[in-house]
């Protein structure tokens, strides 16, 4: 169940938190974007502390396929249709400046990052896969369709954009996780004004909170729990296959996700709703089995990601009724240019700095989607289902997935091990 990368990187570790203590920053998650965060702040001067529930990088970061991108699917029609031009060019534009960011950042601290094209292709026809390439172009996007031939099945459309990244994040939280005030196995159980207590009393008393757990661990302000859900996707890391040079993405939701690290390929994708019926790696198996005969599964893994109601990330303040909480969550599958987002422009709010994307990323978005009624169902089902266990975030009845032996919420996709231990938020206590 571990990802690739984590054979690949020592990580530093850390004491827990055992007295009460004051910062500037508190910031409540070790995941790639808290460490950004904190190494940011740090860099401006701004003491800070991160407070981690488990070991830093331990979850999604250390799942993760790690592209560096700011090709997202087919979100640029998406963004145009929703928002207009302006908006979709800013989110573009943010994520370019992420991916310049993690390529500087190579060059001080090592981290095997390597610039790759990144493609989204389609098996079926180009219609759809047109409207995307004229819509990104009309906003700048300097991408364009290619003929892809490095890839074991047809495709009959790919567009490309070129220079893209990809690295081993572990790598990185390493180099820069070292010289921070981290606290590991500090699990925040309660945020009040300025201040944080942890499950054995400890107080953090800060002049300003940021929440990056992933899903935000506060109910009653902000309204996350229906703003957003979890999916799950599956990666296998194949030995004996084809090198390739560049990154896959299906343009279809559910379809693959193929790239090459070192002498692995990552094939990922088969994406669910949490606590839904999956197959977990089997479908990914059988595609292997098929595509890539003769070759070996040598690892697995499985990442968990928040998606939100229009596919853009909530980073800045955490709702209007807090004035020193900010938050940094709904990441959508593309975590690692949004880590760096969140960390650019949250560091540029706590020194009061005015950054032009906090419109673009602002969790005072807009509710009014599709996506808000179909969590609102979601979450009534999973609370009237006549069944236990339930959940201890906002007790939904939990599905037990057989692929991973964890119970899991389909409400906000929270999961506990078979013996009722948390292993994904929101939920912050055990069954």
């Amino acid at each position: 169940m571990d990802g690739v990368y984590f054979s690949g990187a020592s990580m530093p570790s850390f004491s827990k938190l055992n007295k009460d203590i004051r910062t500037d920053t508190l910031i409540v998650g070790g995941g790639l974007c808290g460490i950004l965060c904190g190494y940011m702040l740090k860099n401006a001067g701004v003491e800070s502390v991160i407070a981690e529930a488990n070991v830093i990088c331990g979850r999604t970061t250390k799942n993760t396929t790690a592209k560096i991108t700011s090709m997202h699917g087919m979100i640029y029609s998406k963004l145009i249709k929703m928002y207009g031009k302006e908006f979709a060019a800013l989110y573009y534009r943010a994520n370019q400046e992420a991916l310049e960011k993690y390529v500087s950042l190579s060059d001080i601290h090592k981290c095997d990052l390597k610039r790759r094209d990144a493609f989204i292709y389609s098996t079926d026809s180009a219609n759809r896969l047109s409207e995307e390439l004229s819509l990104a172009r009309s906003i700048g996007i300097g991408c364009h369709f290619v003929k892809v031939d490095e890839l074991p099945f047809e495709v009959k459309a790919s567009i490309r954009f070129k220079d893209q990244a990809s690295f081993d994040p572990l790598m990185l939280s390493s180099a820069i996780a070292s010289d921070l005030h981290i606290y590991e196995h500090t699990r925040i159980k309660e945020i009040r004004v300025n201040e944080a207590i942890t499950y054995d009393g400890a107080v953090i008393k800060a002049d300003r909170i940021i929440i990056a757990t992933h899903f935000p661990i506060i109910n009653k302000i902000g309204g996350y729990f229906l703003k957003m859900y979890q999916s799950r996707s599956y990666t296998i890391a194949l030995s004996g296959a084809p090198s390739l040079s560049g990154m896959y993405l299906d343009e279809k939701d559910g379809g693959l996700s193929l790239r090459s690290h070192n002498d692995l390929l990552l094939l990922g994708g088969i994406d669910a709703r949490t606590g839904s019926y999956n197959e977990g790696w089997g479908k990914l198996e059988r595609c292997a089995a098929e595509l890539y005969p003769n070759t070996e599964i040598v690892s697995k893994s499985a990442a968990e990601d928040c998606m939100t109601l229009d596919g853009v990330p909530y980073i800045g303040r955490y709702s209007l009724l807090s004035k020193d909480l900010y938050v940094a969550t709904g990441f959508n599958k593309w975590g690692m240019t949004s880590s760096m987002i969140a960390a650019t422009l949250l560091c540029d709010m706590m020194l009061g700095k005015k950054n032009g994307y906090e419109k673009v990323f602002s969790p005072r978005r807009s509710i009014i989607h599709k996506q808000l009624f179909i969590n609102t169902f979601e979450s009534a089902k999973g609370l009237l289902k006549l069944k236990v266990p339930r959940c201890s975030h906002l007790g939904c009845a939990l599905t037990w997935n057989k692929s991973e032996h964890t119970w899991d919420c389909s409400c906000h996709g929270s999961r506990f091990d078979k013996e009722g231990r948390v292993l994904d938020g929101p939920a912050n206590k055990g069954l």
